[in-house]
C-alpha cells in the first residue's frame, strides 16, 4: 500500500511537469527560432524588433512563471489548532451511537467557535478524517488528504488544492497564462501566414509554426476558465459552492458570503491596493475562518434553530423603520454602504442599541457580543 501511494503521488507531478516542457519548448522555438534565427537574420534582418519582442516576452514568462509556482508551492490553507477536538472531546463522541447526540456534542465543543455555516440536515460540519469542526467554507479534500480553508477545488495542473491562500494566485497563473499565449500567438501570426502563402516563409523554421498553433489552442482552453474564476471572484463564491451552496440556520444560500457588489467581493480575494493586484503576493482579506455573512430575519433563524442559548445570525438594515420590509436587495446596499470585516453575530440574550450613523440611518449593533 505504502509503495502504490508513493507511485501515485509521484504520477501526480505528471501534469507539472507537461507544463513545465511546454513552456521551455515554446521559450526555445520564440526565443531561439523566431528571435535569433528569423528576425536577426537574413531576409529580415530586423534586430530592433527581435529586442522589443524578447523583452516583453520575458516579462510576461517571469510573471507567468512566478504566479504559477506560488499556486503550486502555496498550501491551500490550514485549519487552526482551537479546531480540532481533544482527546476528551474525541473520546465522547466516539463512544455515542446516536447522530443527534454527537451534534449536540459538537455543538457545545464549537459554541465559541466562529461557525455559521451547517450540513444540509443542519448539523455541524464536521471532518470525521481530520478529527475537527470545519469552518466556515471549509472542506476536506481526499488528494491532499486534510481539510482546505476556503477550498475551491483540487487543480491536477498545479498538483495542489486551490484554497484561501493560494487562489489569488490561482487566478493570476489564468491570466499570465492566457495573456503569455496571446502574446506569443499575435507576434508569431504575421509569419504564419507567409509560410502558408509562401510568401519569403520558405526557409522559416516549422517550430514556429507550430508555436503559434499551440498557442492559439492554450489560449483557447484557458480563456474559459479565467472568465469562470473572475465571475466566481465577483459572486463571492467558490467552485465547490457555485455547485452546492453553503447551508446556514435559515437554509441554503448561495449569496451567504456576497458582499454585495461585485468590487467589493474581488477586493476580499485581491486585497484593497490596486498597485499590488498584478502580483502573486499574498493581499487577500480575513484570514480564511471569519467571514462577513448576510444573515436572515430572526424568525426565520427560529424556525430551523437548536435551542434558543446558540448565536443567532443578526440583520443588518439600514433604517429602523423599515427594518421589518427590507429584502435582500437593500441588504446588499447596506453592505455595499461598509461592513467592518468580521463575523456579525449576536446573542439572544444580548440586548439591541441604536447606534447613529453619519449619513442619518440607524443600525443596530450588540452590546455584549461574544
Amino acid at each position: 500500500m505504502g509503495v502504490l501511494k508513493t507511485c501515485l503521488k509521484t504520477a501526480s507531478w505528471f501534469p507539472v511537469l507537461f507544463i513545465s516542457l511546454v513552456v521551455a519548448w515554446s521559450y526555445y522555438a520564440y526565443v531561439v527560432e523566431l528571435c535569433f534565427y528569423t528576425l536577426a537574420t537574413d531576409p529580415y534582418n530586423n534586430i530592433g524588433q527581435a529586442v522589443v519582442y524578447l523583452i516583453f516576452y520575458h516579462i510576461l514568462l517571469v510573471m507567468f512563471a512566478w504566479s504559477y509556482a506560488k499556486t503550486i508551492f502555496t498550501s491551500g490553507g490550514a485549519i487552526p489548532d482551537e479546531f480540532y477536538l481533544s482527546k476528551a472531546d474525541l473520546e465522547r463522541i466516539e463512544a455515542e451511537d446516536r447522530t443527534d447526540r454527537k451534534d449536540e456534542i459538537l455543538k457545545q465543543i464549537s459554541h465559541n467557535l466562529p461557525v455559521h455555516t451547517r450540513t444540509l440536515g443542519g448539523g455541524m460540519r464536521y471532518c470525521s478524517i481530520c478529527k475537527s469542526v470545519k469552518p466556515d467554507r471549509c472542506h476536506h479534500c481526499s488528494v491532499c488528504e486534510r481539510c482546505i480553508l476556503k477550498m475551491d477545488h483540487h487543480c491536477p495542473w498545479v498538483n495542489n488544492c486551490v484554497g484561501f491562500t493560494n487562489y489569488k494566485f490561482f487566478v493570476l497563473f489564468l491570466f499570465y497564462a492566457l495573456t503569455y499565449c496571446l502574446y506569443v500567438a499575435a507576434t508569431v501570426l504575421p509569419y504564419f501566414i507567409k509560410f502558408w502563402s509562401d510568401v519569403g516563409g520558405a526557409d522559416m523554421s516549422f517550430q514556429v509554426m507550430f508555436l503559434f498553433l499551440m498557442a492559439a489552442i492554450f489560449a483557447l482552453s484557458v480563456v474559459t476558465l479565467l472568465m469562470y474564476h473572475i465571475q466566481l471572484s465577483g459572486i463571492n463564491r467558490s467552485t465547490l459552492e457555485s455547485f452546492r451552496a453553503p447551508v446556514f440556520r435559515h437554509g441554503p444560500d448561495k449569496e451567504g458570503f456576497s458582499r454585495g457588489s461585485f468590487c467589493n467581493n474581488f477586493r476580499e480575494v485581491f486585497g484593497d491596493e490596486k498597485k499590488m493586484w498584478p502580483l502573486p503576493i499574498f493581499t487577500s482579506k480575513g484570514d480564511g475562518i471569519r467571514y462577513p455573512i448576510q444573515a436572515r430575519d430572526e424568525d426565520s433563524d427560529r424556525l430551523l434553530d437548536g435551542p434558543p442559548e446558540d448565536d443567532l445570525e443578526s440583520e443588518m438594515t439600514s433604517g429602523a423603520e423599515d427594518s421589518k420590509n427590507q429584502g435582500k436587495g437593500n441588504l446588499h446596499a447596506s453592505i455595499q454602504e461598509g461592513v467592518n470585516y468580521s463575523t456579525i453575530i449576536e446573542s439572544d440574550k444580548a440586548p439591541l442599541r441604536e447606534v447613529a450613523q453619519p449619513s442619518g440611518a440607524i443600525n443596530y449593533s450588540v452590546e455584549n457580543e461574544q
